[in-house]
C-alpha cells in the first residue's frame, strides 16, 4: 500500500528512475536571477525527456520537490506555489502528471528523509537519472546518495540548471568522475 500510494501506479518494477528534483520552485529566494537564467534552458530538454518517460513501461517519473520549510504542504500545495511565483512558465511544461509519484523534501539529497531508497528498492529500480535543479546543490548531493547505495547513476546535463556556472561544471565532472555517473542528454537518455 505505501508504495502504491508514493507511485500512484501500484508496485510495477522499473529498472530506471527518472527524478525531477525541486523545479516546482516559486523563485522568490536570493539566487533566483541567476538560477531562472540557467531553467529557461533546461525546461525544454527536461519537457521532452518526461515526455518520452511516461511512455516507456521501464521507467518510473518521480518528483522529489522541497517543501521550503513548509511541513503542512502537500503536492498540490508546492505545485499552486510554483504556478503562482515569479516564473509560473517554468513550471507549466513540466508540472507532474496526476498519479506521478510524489515525494517533499526538507534537505539538499532527494534521499534524505525520504521514502525514495524504498520505492527504488521495491520497485527494483537499478538506474536512476537526475534532472532537476540545482546541479552544484540538490544534484550533486542526490547523486552521491544515489552512488553510496549502489544505483548506477545518470546525470541529464542539458535538463539540470545551475546557479554558478563554474560550480555547476565542477559538480558535473565530479559526478561523471568521483560517481561514476553517466553524462547524457535528453535526447539520448532513454
Amino acid at each position: 500500500m505505501i508504495a502504491a500510494t508514493l507511485t500512484g501506479q501500484g508496485t510495477a518494477v522499473s529498472t530506471s528512475a527518472l527524478v525531477v528534483i525541486d523545479m516546482l520552485n516559486p523563485y522568490e529566494h536570493e539566487d533566483a536571477d541567476a538560477l531562472i537564467e540557467s531553467v529557461q534552458e533546461v525546461v525544454d530538454p527536461l519537457q521532452g525527456l518526461l515526455e518520452k518517460a511516461r511512455r516507456r513501461d521501464d521507467v518510473r517519473v518521480l518528483y522529489v520537490n522541497d517543501n521550503y520549510g513548509d511541513f503542512s504542504a502537500d503536492r498540490k500545495d508546492l505545485i499552486d506555489r510554483a504556478l503562482k511565483g515569479r516564473r509560473p512558465d517554468l513550471i507549466e511544461p513540466i508540472v507532474p502528471e496526476p498519479g506521478c509519484g510524489f515525494m517533499s523534501k526538507v534537505r539538499h539529497s532527494a534521499f534524505y528523509g525520504t521514502a525514495l531508497e524504498y520505492l527504488l528498492s521495491r520497485e527494483k529500480v537499478e538506474q536512476v537519472v537526475l534532472t532537476g535543479q540545482v546541479t552544484e546543490q540538490c544534484i550533486l548531493y542526490s547523486a552521491l546518495d544515489a552512488y553510496v547505495r549502489h544505483f548506477r547513476l545518470r546525470v541529464v546535463e542539458d535538463a539540470v540548471a545551475h546557479i554558478d556556472a563554474d560550480l555547476g561544471d565542477a559538480a558535473l565532472r565530479m559526478m561523471e568522475s568521483n560517481m561514476r555517473a553517466e553524462l547524457v542528454t535528453a535526447d539520448r537518455c532513454f
